[in-house]
């Protein structure tokens, strides 16, 4: 494998600048330094829909969003006790990503496994975001490691611990990579349109089956996750 093959590594302010995020593109490995609060739908529901004012000065403090209910808990005496970072699924949050980045100033939308392409064009990209993946499973405790300290947890007697506001000082905390540019494209789509391509060379040539088992398809690229 040559050198071009291998993922950039990238050190990336909390806040970023948009030139900073002009220049990464899909797959970069990312490491984050700064300030990343925790939102998911709690937060949003009550910032967006109740118009509770945002305890953060955003983006001033934070740029980066992180879709995550982290193992964590308050000891007797104020202080944090953090375990496992674990990103949550983002797609869930389709409804109400757009408003959230527009009233907050979110450049860096983090989770698991991505949001849809419409909601890249449609919401990311008029708002020049972009958005970091984690890597596969079991990361949290790495991503843990990252977390300098909790500096704070807001809305937590509204909101209980899993949905509150944690806001985590991060160095060098990853590996995300980038699954969004700034120009809406995506890496799993593109993955996944070169894995698709591929497995038409592979079944070229073959024999489409007569009797098919019930759900089967002839078409490989149905068969692709989405």
């Amino acid at each position: 494998m040559g050198n071009a093959s291998k993922p950039r590594k990238i050190r990336l302010s909390t806040t970023p600048s948009p030139e900073a995020l002009a220049q990464l593109r899909l797959g970069d490995v990312v490491y984050l330094d700064g300030l990343i609060y925790t939102a998911r739908e709690g937060v949003y529901k009550r910032a967006l829909e109740d118009k509770a004012n945002i305890p953060m000065e955003l983006p001033g403090e934070s740029a980066a969003n992180f879709h995550c209910s982290p193992a964590a808990a308050i000891n007797e005496d104020g202080t944090f006790r953090l375990g496992a970072v674990t990103a949550t699924a983002s797609f869930r949050f389709s409804k109400w990503i757009g408003e959230w980045m527009a009233k907050s100033g979110a450049k860096l939308i983090i989770g698991k496994g991505g949001m849809s392409v419409k909601d890249y064009k449609d919401h990311f990209v008029p708002n020049g975001a972009i958005y970091l993946t984690t890597v596969g499973y079991g990361t949290g405790a790495l991503l843990g490691r990252g977390v300098k300290r909790v500096k704070t947890v807001h809305w937590n007697k509204e909101l209980g611990l899993a949905q509150a506001m944690w806001v985590l000082e991060a160095d060098n905390m990853g590996p995300f990579i980038v699954e969004s540019d700034l120009a809406g494209n995506s890496l799993f789509e593109r993955e996944n349109a070169k894995i698709s391509a591929n497995l038409e060379k592979v079944y070229e040539g073959t024999v489409p089956a007569v009797l098919k088992r019930f759900g089967e398809t002839d078409d490989r690229s149905d068969e692709m996750i989405g």
